[in-house]
């Protein structure tokens, strides 16, 4: 991921040196269960633990560099530099182990890291967003399909939407935590030909992972298409929320608008402009989320036991993917807690139009009076589509034609052009904050 769209605690996670340190990790566990079942000898631990104390990571990382250059074969150069650093105790780390044993449940430790931080990150924009929805609860503003005005509906009931979206994928996201629970020790065709299964165990328990049920040479990629098909959709969630606010923000709407800093430009040429770039920037960023879950998805399809073919692709898709999705949730986070809303201009907008989308409540008063819902529904479509044409209340039409004035009294008029539709605001939150309550914090 390039710098600019990475933050301290992900790059912490996927830099060379943490990766390299992990492989350590896992080699360490690996030495300690086979030294306990009397594969190696039992003073390798110690010797292994005692070198692993005593690396200069960065000094490391640049002898493993320098030697793959040479047998231009990574996990081979990383054994290497670490039985110089062991002497001859050295010959008996990564007994009975191929590369991916090492790499795959290596990329375990650092995805369920890189997880753990993208949905702290997500239960935080959640109690924002619902801190926000609770805020303008009664706020009424216009419910739009197609871009076209629909019925009021209330802002606080728009943003409980994507809270709802949210809870959804922080689920998911416990869903992906577990998927990625998994290690694999099991040798050069996942058959244990010189391991054991009790090696994997005790070696994955030290490490806090699963042992894969089935493994090949690798934990297979299907594992990983889950995980990020689930980090695309939680990206979708944050385009949404940015399409929203874009879609809000245009100069003739102007409801709603991300955050701009007072010294912040617009544009280079004109001073006027306040573009939702923060908005613009998370849309183009769910893209590349949705196009690395293709990839990872290409990744399943490898010859037999295992190729290598994915493994260029892992390098970055796993790191990069990671990293965006986080970013996009802090800038979400960022976006939420300096919202502005302009309420006169919700209030101006509902009214600046005219009335003409209270039909349904006159259509329904209509089909209770023992009009058929065909007829009915043609009578209110007339009198909408004179108020807007001929720019006058929809209640003047309404109280002016024929056929309806046949079947409706003034006050059943005003009854229906007074519905109240936010009535139900409560019961929708209270429902919502029961399913919430137990994961928010979690």
């Amino acid at each position: 991921m390039i710098e600019r769209y990475l933050l301290p605690q992900m790059k912490e996670i996927w830099n060379e040196t943490n990766r390299f340190r992990k492989w350590l990790d896992v080699e360490l566990a690996v030495a300690e269960a086979e030294a306990e079942l009397g594969l190696i000898p039992s003073q390798t631990p110690k010797t292994l633990r005692e070198a692993i104390q005593q690396i200069d990571l960065q000094e490391f990382v640049a002898e493993i560099k320098e030697i793959e250059r040479e047998v231009a074969h990574e996990t081979i150069a990383f054994l290497m530099a670490l039985e110089r650093r062991m002497g001859e105790p050295g010959r008996f780390v990564h007994f009975g182990l191929t590369s991916s044993d090492v790499i795959d449940t290596a990329n375990a430790l650092m995805l369920r890291d890189a997880l753990k931080l993208i949905r702290s990150k997500l239960a935080d924009v959640l109690e924002i967003l619902w801190d926000k929805a609770v805020e303008y609860k009664k706020q009424p503003i216009m419910g739009r399909t197609h871009g076209m005005f629909a019925e009021p509906t209330s802002l606080g009931l728009k943003l409980l939407g994507f809270c709802s979206e949210a809870l959804r994928n922080l689920k998911r996201l416990d869903s992906a935590l577990e998927e990625a629970a998994y290690g694999k020790i099991s040798g050069a065709v996942g058959n244990y030909s010189f391991i054991s299964p009790d090696v994997e165990r005790i070696a994955l328990q030290k490490l806090g992972l699963k042992p894969e049920p089935v493994s090949t040479q690798i934990i297979p990629r299907d594992r990983y298409a889950y995980i990020l098909s689930v980090l695309a959709t939680v990206g979708d969630f944050a385009a949404r929320f940015a399409l929203e606010i874009r879609l809000l923000q245009r100069t003739e709407v102007g409801e709603m608008f991300e955050p701009f800093g007072r010294r912040q430009r617009g544009s280079s040429a004109m001073p006027h402009k306040r573009n939702p770039i923060k908005c613009e920037r998370l849309m183009g960023m769910a893209r590349l989320l949705r196009g690395y879950a293709v990839t990872a998805h290409q990744n399943t399809e490898l010859w037999h036991e295992r190729d290598i073919s994915h493994s260029s692709a892992e390098r970055v898709i796993l790191p990069d993917a990671t990293s965006a999705l986080f970013f996009m949730l802090n800038e979400v986070e960022r976006i939420v807690r300096g919202l502005e809303v302009d309420v006169e201009r919700i209030e101006s907008n509902m009214r600046r139009f005219g009335d003409f989308y209270l039909s349904e409540s006159v259509l329904l008063a209509l089909v209770k009076k023992n009009v058929s819902r065909t007829e009915a529904y043609g009578w209110v479509k007339e009198c909408a589509f004179e108020a807007i044409s001929k720019a006058i209340s929809f209640s003047e039409a309404v109280r002016s034609h024929p056929k309806i004035r046949n079947y409706l009294s003034d006050s059943e008029i005003n009854d229906a052009l007074n519905h109240d539709y936010l009535k139900w605001v409560d019961k929708i939150f209270e429902r919502f904050e029961a399913e919430m309550e137990g994961l928010k914090g979690d």
